[in-house]
């Protein structure tokens, strides 16, 4: 088993009180000064929970840009004082950059205790949510995002994963 050293630790209460600051920021009427902390303390928690050179190989992939553009892109907006506007932005790039991660948030959320009894009941373990990023050849459109809901025995059958 990995140790988690005391820079993680500290990571996590950053990240933590990041994402406590964002949440308290949109209950106060997107509160300015409230987005723009949890928007600093979620940055730097990622960054000692993960490392600095892991946090800018992240952000700034090839593959990434459009999502990273839009991720700081919202942040300044929020900074200059149209929150709203910055947050759309925000969570838009946030999306993007982290929607490989949500499959695998939620097979881990599966197997904790009281939510994994949750999503693996009958009716909600039948329907599986995919997210199906297409990207137009024309570069003048937006990337369009696609919820497919699918069931389980047809996502086996046609080797879709």
């Amino acid at each position: 088993m990995m140790e988690v050293t005391d820079f993680q630790k500290i990571g996590v209460g950053l990240a933590g009180f990041g994402i406590a600051f964002l949440f308290l920021g949109v209950l106060l009427i997107f509160d300015r000064g409230l987005l723009a902390i949890g928007n600093i303390l979620f940055i730097s928690g990622l960054t000692f929970v993960i490392g600095f050179q892991r946090t800018l190989s992240f952000f700034f992939q090839r593959h990434k840009v459009k999502a990273t553009t839009f991720f700081f892109s919202g942040m300044f907006i929020v900074l200059i004082g149209f929150p709203l506007v910055g947050m759309c932005v925000e969570l838009y790039g946030m999306f993007l950059l982290f929607s490989g991660f949500i499959p695998v948030a939620v097979n881990f959320l599966r197997r904790v205790p009281v939510i994994g009894t949750v999503l693996n009941l009958p009716f909600i373990s039948m329907v599986r949510f995919k997210v199906v990023i297409r990207k137009p050849a024309d570069r003048c459109f937006p990337t369009t995002i696609l919820f497919v809901c699918c069931r389980p025995c047809y996502v086996a059958s046609t080797g879709i994963h």
